[in-house]
């Protein structure tokens, strides 16, 4: 198929996801539409749950498989929309519409290098997921696809980078921190404040030291967003009181490492909600990193967290689109993005092949 057919196939189908609602856990029909593309383009797919999974035509379990993947649920639009979120709208020479630039341009970018490369013979077998639930890091996104495709040696998962390589990612732990007092009557000066204890807590975890900085990701952030107490009386010291902390982990911790460094240093009890969206590192020496180095594509260390976080083998992010676009109203991509990221993905997957 010519280039220009690959693209302007993408293009129409992305328009096609963004009239279709797919919240996440609420994918079914975008589900049906990417199946239905690729059936169309003689490519038998299979769902798990709303994750699409399709293989290349040769696939070969002897031979080392490479991931394509990105995620078609969206969050929900914005309130400071002007445009119809479902609607999309071709303007200028950009394409406006929910979940356009996270993660539409990508997704159909990546099943167009797919499409590319369905009846090649290559070093890599191909294996596309279109997955599900990233926008909540749900139980039943990628993580549910992964345990049905075997073995995966690497992947490119596409999020808006600007089509640079983000070769790092934080991690995302969230702590309950709950620190224990004695109730009494505030007036007569009696009990235990819990509230004291949480804050004096908190303004360890606000200057706790971390040792180990990141070239790619700096030092690993500590963020206290909510505190709470049962109080609904102004003269009773809290027996409880509860906060939450947000930990963004550069590669260099593990969460293990984290909560074994800073419970001895608090007298509330934390606990992490899940240890599932670890930081990760792609090595530089890789050669999808290779490849992309040879295009002349920089790399960076992101601060965000994508399904890159769920899977256990050596990742690169890398799409058309930009993270500052993200969620935000009236979200676009350009549509020379989508073209350019077609034909880098392309580049990229043939020089790392090349190199088997």
């Amino acid at each position: 198929m010519p280039y220009n057919e690959y693209f302007a196939q993408a293009v129409q189908l992305l328009k096609q996801l963004i009239a279709i609602e797919s919240f996440s856990m609420q994918e079914g029909k975008t589900a049906d539409a990417i199946g239905q593309f690729l059936s169309k383009n003689g490519v038998n797919a299979e769902r798990i749950g709303n994750n699409v999974v399709a293989r290349a035509k040769y696939y070969d379990a002897s031979r080392p498989t490479l991931l394509l993947n990105s995620h078609h649920d969206t969050v929900k639009p914005n309130a400071g929309y002007t445009l119809n979120p479902f609607e999309p709208a071709e303007i200028d020479g950009n394409l406006y519409g929910l979940g356009s630039n996270d993660a539409g341009g990508c997704l159909v970018a990546l099943m167009a290098t797919f499409l590319h490369f369905y009846e090649a013979k290559l070093p890599y077998n191909l294996l596309l997921i279109a997955s599900a639930e990233e926008e909540i890091s749900g139980a039943n996104g990628i993580e549910l696809a992964l345990k049905h495709v075997g073995p995966i040696a690497c992947g490119i998962v596409g999020e808006p980078t600007q089509m640079q390589m983000a070769v790092a990612e934080r991690g995302l732990m969230v702590l309950d921190g709950c620190a224990a007092g004695k109730a009494g009557h505030a007036a007569r000066n009696e009990g235990e404040n819990a509230l004291y204890k949480a804050l004096a807590d908190i303004d360890t975890i606000r200057n706790f030291p971390f040792k180990k900085v990141s070239n790619l990701l700096g030092e690993t952030r500590m963020t206290v967003t909510a505190i709470e107490t049962d109080n609904k009386q102004h003269n009773v010291v809290p027996d409880l009181c509860r906060f939450v902390v947000d930990v963004r982990v550069n590669e260099l911790y593990t969460f293990e490492e984290i909560l074994g460094l800073l419970q001895p240093k608090v007298q509330s009890q934390l606990v992490a909600r899940s240890m599932r969206l670890k930081s990760s590192a792609i090595a530089l020496t890789h050669p999808l990193v290779l490849a992309g180095t040879a295009l002349g594509k920089s790399h960076y260390g992101s601060p965000t967290t994508s399904d890159k976080a769920l899977m256990p083998f050596p990742t690169l992010k890398m799409g058309p689109g930009d993270s500052a676009r993200s969620h935000t109203a009236n979200e676009f991509i350009y549509l020379h993005e989508i073209k350019d990221g077609i034909k880098d993905y392309i580049a990229l997957i043939d020089l790392a092949c090349a190199s088997q």
